[in-house]
């Protein structure tokens, strides 16, 4: 039969982030940045596509960070936090 185990509570609370497509769009902005340079030619000036690539970076990442700062300050302040009780062995030398 099974016996009884009295399981506590966790001590902490673990909280998972929201999905999100901003980083997905960092990258590209990014790379639009990085392809600004080979675009040279094509349809416009090259160093065009680095600017919007450049400017859309700086505001992702602006965003990346007000989302965070927004999810910390959300978090619960008072967590009751608990550290595991190791059991105390005494060590023995090993006998002869």
């Amino acid at each position: 039969m099974s016996e009884h185990r009295d399981i506590p509570e966790p001590g902490e609370l673990v909280y998972a982030p929201r999905s999100s497509w901003l980083p997905a769009f960092l990258a590209f902005a990014l790379a639009l940045v990085v392809c600004g340079v080979y675009a040279e030619g094509f349809m416009v000036r090259g160093w065009i596509y680095s600017l919007i690539g450049a400017v859309a970076a700086l505001l992702i990442l602006r965003a990346i960070v007000r989302d965070s700062v927004g999810d910390f300050f959300l978090l619960r302040r008072n967590q009751r936090t608990r550290g595991a009780v190791l059991p105390v062995e005494t060590l023995k030398p090993p006998e002869s």
